[in-house]
């Protein structure tokens, strides 16, 4: 089946959900395993004496926000991951001088907008980034990282993701965040339901010391 890629572009000047995310963009390796999305209200209580609960009143409505977690890696395909992935997302986190706040004229971050499968699921703005190298070659270069992402509604966009965006079909590689315990052999079990595909997924990862897997390592799934 078809696997289709998640993006993150960043999106022109204006409102509205018709926008068109521009390039540059970039298009995740491996699609995230989940999708956290959070929205707070705020309410006031009313003084009630002699009650045993106060009513409230709607105080207005907080920002809606999306967490994720995306992989790069390009250690089958040659180059520095930051050079080919991660620079571009540092850019839509710093400054635009060419974007201006309306009430103080100080430049801000652009927006950007994280699309799956030809649908748009949500526009915002990055309020957190994190990243973390979890592979390197002979020479200290990072070539795979693990990216921890939210965007923040910077406008009301009266809408969120309403159906799996992966009901397309998704194929092609994997990763596997290793757990405590975790060995190769279940790990290739539950991958494959076969226990010793786990060559496999050592050669896929450089594995050296296939009995000693660290809790946290991000290893790429290679496709049966």
């Amino acid at each position: 089946m078809t696997e289709h890629k998640a993006t993150l572009g960043k999106l022109p000047k204006g409102t509205g959900k018709d926008r068109a995310a521009v390039a540059p963009f970039v298009t995740v390796l491996f699609n995230p395993k989940e999708l956290t999305f959070s929205k707070t209200n705020t309410w006031t209580p009313r003084k009630t004496p002699k009650a045993n609960a106060p009513d409230l009143e709607f105080g207005g409505g907080g920002a809606a926000s999306l967490k994720m977690q995306l992989f790069f890696d390009t250690y089958a395909v040659g180059g520095d991951v930051r050079t080919e992935y991660l620079d571009q997302l540092h850019k839509w986190v710093m400054v635009d001088p060419d974007l201006k706040e309306k009430k103080t004229d100080k430049g801000r971050p652009p927006e950007v907008r994280f699309n799956w499968a030809g649908k748009v699921i949500f526009d915002g703005v990055i309020s957190s980034y994190s990243e973390r190298f979890t592979l390197f070659r002979d020479n200290g270069e990072p070539v795979r990282a693990v990216v921890d992402l939210t965007l923040t509604e910077s406008q009301d966009g009266a809408y969120l993701a309403k159906q799996n965006p992966t009901s397309g079909g998704v194929g092609g590689d994997r990763v596997w965040v290793v757990r405590e315990g975790d060995t190769l052999p279940w790990i290739a079990y539950s991958e494959y339901h076969d226990a010793t595909e786990w060559r496999a997924i050592a050669d896929a990862n450089r594995l050296t010391d296939v009995r000693y897997l660290r809790p946290g390592m991000v290893l790429v799934i290679p496709s049966a």
